[in-house]
């Protein structure tokens, strides 16, 4: 997920929605320099970086520590939990921790598609993102979602059952009871998530707790309050499992933010 906090000044973060990948979001980045916490979420980013070019942002379990220069330019598509794979065409669990260039992926495809997004930044045809987006970087964004609607369309789409397992993780439903929906025993369950999301459903619902819990907070709510909401047993349980994924207590995470980080 494209949120944390980092010791960088200054830096811009804009995203919006990918039309034609149900789920996705595209968004940019001009960083300030410096480092930055990008938390766990579950999902993959096809990223393009000024300073590395195509990347694949594999799942996370616990934050990444991104470092960049001042100016750096990032543009990505954020996939939802479950349906990375059918885009890039392996295992979640083999980019899990990761960040792999996406030639090691995909071969020559990934020099196509480099030049089609080194083409979109240099000569913008027309802008697909909201004002506040370059046109510049809203054309190479939009080339990252007809790449990705592409492969997605050619895989016969994403497994359906990440979509239902997540939103019933997400929902706050036990492992045990999310099986029992879609029609799985807990440990084919385990074997599916591995593959869909890169770990077990029990880390995928502990991060996705996080994430609920976080959003309750910067909503307004105590602690105390986001603790018995989200889960938790009480507020303790709260920090130690967000300092566990997140590196940081919440209050840490909750501090103002001077701009969003880019997934690096």
């Amino acid at each position: 997920m494209i949120d944390g906090e980092g010791g960088r000044v200054g830096g811009v973060y804009r995203e919006w929605r990918a039309a034609g990948v149900p789920g996705g979001v595209l968004w940019s980045s001009v960083s300030g320099g410096g480092e930055t916490r990008v938390l766990p979420d579950g999902c993959l980013d096809l990223l393009w970086s000024s300073r590395s070019g195509l990347l694949v942002a594999g799942p996370d379990r616990t934050a990444h520590l991104s470092r960049s220069a001042p100016g750096d330019r990032w543009i990505g598509l954020r996939l939802p939990p479950g349906t990375g794979p059918a885009v890039f065409g392996v295992p979640a669990e083999e980019l899990r921790d990761r960040r792999v260039p996406l030639a090691d992926l995909w071969g020559r495809a990934a020099a196509e598609v480099t030049e089609r997004v080194e083409t979109a930044l240099a000569a913008p045809i027309r802008s697909d993102g909201p004002d506040a987006v370059s046109p510049a970087d809203a054309h190479a964004a939009s080339v990252l979602t007809r790449v990705a609607r592409d492969r997605l369309r050619a895989a016969g789409g994403p497994d359906p059952v990440g979509a239902r397992v997540a939103a019933r993780l997400a929902a706050g439903a036990t492992v045990a009871a999310t099986a029992a929906e879609v029609g799985l025993g807990e440990r084919a369950l385990h074997r599916r998530s591995r593959a869909l999301f890169g770990y077990g459903p029990k880390t995928l619902a502990r991060i996705l707790r996080m994430r609920r819990a976080l959003d309750l907070a910067r909503a307004g709510a105590p602690l105390a309050e986001v603790a018995v909401r989200s889960g938790y047993a009480d507020q303790a349980h709260l920090t130690r499992e967000v300092r566990e994924m997140a590196g940081v207590p919440p209050t840490r995470l909750l501090a103002p933010a001077r701009s969003r980080p880019q997934a690096s």
